[in-house]
Formats: C-alpha cells, structure tokens, sequence
C-alpha cells in the first residue's frame, strides 16, 4: 500500500491523550481512520488548531446545511487540485445530501451538476474566493443576498472556501492519500 504522507505518520498508541481519543472515536463512528488525521498528527499543536478550525466552518448551525458546506469544499478543492479532499468530502457529501450523485457532478462542473440556483450562486462565490479573492467585491455580495444568503451565510461560505485552500495545499503538498473507503461511501 502507498504511504499515506510524504511525513512521518505517528501511530495512534503514541498521540497525546486527546487526539488518540478523537481519532478513535471517529474510528468508532466511520469504521476507519480517516488518513487526514494520521497525516497532521504527527504536529500535535497544529492537529488540534486544524480541526478546532474544521468543526467550527463545518458544524455550526447556519444559513447553510451541512451538504451545502460540502459542496463548496468538493468543487473548491477540486479547483484547487486535491484528490485527497475531493474524494474524502465527496464521500461525505454523497451522504449528507442522501444523493449517489451530487459529489461527482459538483466536483466535474457544478454549474451542470442538480443543485438550486441559491446553490450555483453559493459555489461561485466560494470559487472566486477559492481562485480570485482579490476580485471579490459588492456586487458578489448583492448577488447572494439576492439568493437569500446573510452576512453570517456569505462569510460561511468565504471561509469554508479560504480554509479548504489552505487544507488542500497541506494535502497536496503532504502527498496525503484518501483512503480507499472513502470511494465507496453513499453510493
């Protein structure tokens, strides 16, 4: 099998309390390590900031379902080029949207893929933050509120976009492999 990252990966007997617990607990809940956590455990500080981060964009209560917060990480990362990220999240996706579909479509082209015009106009403006963020401007923000989006939805969905880039440039450059699992998941 191919190593998992370019960095030394710890095993999990060997992790700080705290994050041998998490990891074990989300084994417990998927069935499996996700290789994300073994890639970034090997620096503990940085782990712990990484996924403080992580919960607080993808779990909050908001204007966006958790689908949504999906879809922008799918079709940014794939912008950005990181098979891990596509491919983990895509997963996620599949199930969080109940739709065997949705991930490929989004990460191919979303603008062809079967989601609403409030979802087209969201990923636009993720993918600009994603590729242009020095263009963003007023009228980025007149169209989603157009759509129905919020001053708390439009920085959401800006900083889902910002901090995926910085996590698919860590996988990318880390050489972080998805887990084989992940390809199966909510088909």
């Amino acid at each position: 099998m191919s190593a998992i990252s370019r960095f030394p990966v710890p095993e999990i007997d060997d992790l700080p309390d705290d994050l041998r617990a998490r990891i074990l607990e989300v084994q417990e809940k998927s069935g499996f390590v996700p290789n994300v956590f073994l890639a970034l455990a090997h620096r503990p500080d940085e782990c712990r900031a990484f996924f403080a981060h992580h919960d607080a964009l993808m779990e909050r209560a908001g204007g966006l379902s958790k689908a949504e917060r999906e879809m922008i990480v799918v079709a940014t990362s794939n912008l950005n080029g990181c098979q891990y990220c596509v491919v983990a999240h895509g997963a996620i996706l599949r199930i969080r949207a109940k739709n065997p579909l949705i991930a490929d479509q989004i990460a191919i082209n979303y603008r062809k893929a079967d989601i609403t015009e409030r979802q087209r106009a969201m990923l636009d403006f993720a993918m600009k933050v994603a590729a242009r963020s020095a263009e963003v401007n007023d009228a980025d923000f007149a169209a989603l509120r157009g759509h129905g989006f919020d001053d708390d939805d439009i920085w959401d969905i800006g900083a889902i976009a910002a901090f995926f880039a910085m996590s698919n440039r860590l996988a990318n450059m880390s050489g972080m492999r998805p887990n084989d699992e992940f390809y199966g998941m909510g088909r």
